[in-house]
């Protein structure tokens, strides 16, 4: 396990599994929400961005967060291990709303990019239906030589981390 995509909905702990992933595998990771946005929310020209995630996946080892459905096939095409949380609606609203109450809005300069607005909680509570299926078309579609990761709740999250920390030690 050297090029990791985590992705699945907002507040589901994608941030976190990347941090933890990272530090067990001494890979570098990358937040796509860190790359896609400025201080001020202003986003990336999606083009300059796709050509920051092709240089991202060109590296030896990485682990990147983020959904980001129009700019994964780069992230796919490219990994050897995609983890899906696949957490439920609930928990990721529970996710989004606790996030911001532990971290505050902003950028917190380790994952969290927290902007809590009616898109955000519409877009979180419509992912499962909406989203997700997109999003396992394309893991079917351009992940195919990828070890798929579902993860459904947190403590299948952490349960996974301490199995890869074993693995690796």
């Amino acid at each position: 396990m050297k090029k990791v995509a985590i992705v699945g909905c907002g507040g589901s702990g994608k941030s976190h599994v990347a941090r933890e992933l990272g530090r067990i595998l001494d890979a570098p990771v990358t937040h796509l929400d860190a790359a896609f946005y400025d201080d001020e929310w202003n986003a990336l020209p999606m083009d300059k961005f796709t050509d920051v995630q092709r240089e991202l996946v060109a590296q030896p080892r990485w682990v990147i967060d983020g959904n980001y459905n129009s700019t994964l096939q780069v992230r796919l095409e490219a990994c050897d291990t995609v983890v899906l949380m696949d957490v439920s609606t609930v928990a990721a609203l529970y996710g989004i709303f606790s996030r911001q109450i532990r971290h505050g809005a902003g950028h917190k300069g380790n994952g969290v990019h927290n902007r809590i607005h009616w898109g955000v909680i519409k877009y979180v509570a419509t992912y499962r239906r909406k989203m997700r299926p997109r999003v396992m078309a394309k893991i079917e579609e351009f992940g195919s030589g990828a070890d798929v990761v579902l993860l459904a709740n947190r403590r299948q999250a952490r349960r996974w981390l301490r199995k890869v920390a074993a693995e690796q030690s």
